[in-house]
């Protein structure tokens, strides 16, 4: 017996999956109903519980199974533990039998009961100042399923518990999004394929074509050789190797000034990793568009400008696996003057064609394998744990921006990213000639781009960019030795265990699922908040990525300043699936600092 709360105002969910199109109906197995709710259309308003008879304790209600009852299924639920949340009362965790594709039992989330306040029952209570206050009923839907396999947090808010210091209460924004986008760039994949791009290109009637790599690329031959073949189609291509390896915000208007000097270009051919990719996606986008390059970058760092015209056809043509750059609508930078990493999200930033053949990645080396497999693991997790789109306000047509949040199309892709990785990852680290699992990595890659790509990153990558903005003397193995330096991928790495056991409440079995698909066969802890994390690090540790923040030169007493430049990661912390303070992110770090 867990305790008499007296009679309930609000019985949620928070966090967990339930497939159910539409809950009418809480009771007890094989007794009468205990609690009814309403969920007619209006977001955001106040649960209706008119229960017949009145409501029973709470102790009472949780004593033994219960049942979500709906359209068209009928799920047992049974308590299975319990959680005490401070000033708001006492929440029943949720085991949900013969739910997930194994057929093996699940914990679904938490059941909440709250005690009832001064509010008559069936008037709006404003969610701001329910939010704000840990006593207050939050006025919300009890259940809503919101997608095809997921239940999801309706709006973000901290309800801390005494367990982790984590938390969170879901309810409806006023509005909620019914659209979600999605977007790709034509793709061409296999060994060989970026033999074809002379033809590619002659497609869109070109006859100058300046090909983006660095110095490291170049020395491989491929940016020469796909140059080389354009010729017989009648088109002039030049190989500029400037671009910047980890690009700043200097290196781009370099390349942008011996771009101007040296053209016009009718197209822009990217060989090399995520760097010359973004290389020449700013290329083409101050080369076609008026202004400076701060102009264009995110807000609040840069004025978050649109382009007004029309880029120019961009080949992108990956040599690492990684960034999903070939893939997306981003250019990532430095911006050295603000030790501050960001960079530029716009749909017409997203090459025109996609040209992976994994015989290109095979002169990768083994830390830039690891590295950039990370940033692939980061990528599939980060946009399968991201928001569900419908937790968004409605926007209107000119609001829309590619990071929409996680929906069924982004969700296919970061799955089958995550199950690619899960046999082939180590392997391509180990053995870089075996071909199975470069082309495996390669086409992972592809595949968590086309998801992370529209559904957006978050805490993982927010955290990444002041690692790496920040950095003191740290030198990567495999990469150039001249400068320091913490490469993309393992920036985004070394706090992805805290962040997932962070997130993990938002959405549990999201999480427990992403787990297995990285590490099938592995056994569940009895504590399923530990479970990612757990299989994280043991990715980590295999593949040769630094212990935590700690050992790429960060300690504690750098933690306020990496907290201030995530919090400027507006962009992706509003993919978070809960709010985040400046607190958590502290946290996060801080647990960061080693991870084994």
């Amino acid at each position: 017996m867990l305790g008499d709360l007296g009679q309930p105002d609000v019985i949620r969910l928070l966090g967990g999956e339930v497939p159910l199109d539409q809950v009418v109906m809480l009771r007890r197995s094989g007794g009468l109903p205990t609690a009814r709710s309403s969920l007619a259309d209006g977001a955001g308003r106040q649960s209706q519980l008119g229960a017949q008879p009145p409501d029973p304790p709470l102790g009472d209600l949780l004593a033994g199974p219960l049942e979500l009852v709906g359209q068209e299924a009928v799920a047992e639920l049974r308590v299975v533990g319990k959680r005490v949340n401070q000033g708001v009362g006492e929440v029943g965790v949720l085991e949900l039998p013969l739910a997930d594709r194994l057929c093996q039992p699940r914990v679904v989330g938490l059941l909440e009961w709250c005690p009832r306040t001064s509010t008559p029952q069936g008037s709006r209570t404003g969610i701001a100042s329910a939010a704000r206050s840990r006593t207050a009923a939050t006025t919300m839907h009890p259940y809503r399923s919101v997608g095809p396999r997921a239940y999801r947090p309706m709006q973000r808010g901290l309800v801390p518990t005494v367990e982790r210091g984590y938390g969170m209460t879901a309810v409806l924004p006023g509005v909620p999004e019914s659209v979600f986008t999605y977007g790709a760039p034509q793709i061409k994949f296999g060994s060989g394929a970026s033999e074809e791009i002379g033809f590619d290109l002659s497609q869109y009637g070109v006859r100058r074509v300046l090909v983006v790599t660095d110095p490291g690329v170049a020395a491989t031959g491929h940016p020469q050789r796909v140059a080389d073949q354009m010729a017989q189609f009648g088109i002039e291509a030049q190989v500029w190797d400037g671009a910047h390896v980890e690009p700043t915000d200097v290196s781009l208007q370099e390349a942008i000034d011996a771009a101007r000097a040296s053209g016009p270009w009718d197209a822009y051919v990217a060989v090399g990793g995520g760097s010359a990719i973004d290389t020449a996606k700013a290329i083409n986008l101050l080369t076609t568009n008026p202004g400076e390059l701060m102009d264009y970058i995110n807000v609040p760092v840069g004025g978050g400008k649109a382009p007004v015209n029309p880029l120019r056809p961009l080949v992108a043509v990956p040599t690492t696996t990684g960034t999903g750059s070939e893939s997306t609508t981003i250019c990532v930078m430095d911006v050295l003057s603000l030790k501050v990493k960001t960079g530029i999200s716009h749909v017409r930033l997203r090459p025109t064609l996609a040209v992976i053949d994994p015989d290109l990645t095979r002169t990768q080396p083994a830390g830039v394998t690891a590295a950039s497999g990370m940033d692939i693991l980061c990528h599939a997790l980060e946009s399968y744990t991201a928001r569900w789109y419908t937790t968004n306000s409605k926007k209107q047509a000119q609001q829309r921006v590619p990071y929409c949040g996680s929906n069924p199309i982004s969700d296919m892709w970061s799955e089958k990213a995550m199950a690619l990785l899960a046999g082939s990852f180590r392997t391509a680290v180990k053995n870089g000639e075996d071909a199975q699992a470069r082309s495996d990595m390669a086409l992972a890659a592809t595949f968590a781009g086309m998801g992370f790509g529209n559904a957006g990153v978050h805490i993982p990558h927010a955290n990444a960019y002041p690692i790496a903005g920040q950095v003191k003397d740290f030198h990567p193995k495999d990469y150039p030795s001249h400068e320091p330096m913490v490469p993309h991928g393992m920036s985004v790495s070394l706090t992805a265990p805290e962040a997932f056991r962070f997130t993990f409440d938002s959405n549990p079995e999201r999480h427990v699922r992403a787990a297995e698909l990285l590490a099938p066969g592995a056994d569940r802890p009895s504590d399923l908040a530990e479970f990612l994390p757990g299989v994280l690090a043991d990715l980590l540790r295999d593949v040769d990525i630094p212990n935590g923040i700690g050992a790429v030169g960060f300690g504690e007493g750098d933690v306020p300043q990496l907290v201030e430049g995530t919090m400027k990661q507006q962009r992706l912390l509003a993919t978070c699936p809960k709010d985040v303070t400046e607190d958590d992110i502290a946290r996060i770090f801080t647990r960061s600092l080693q991870l084994w």
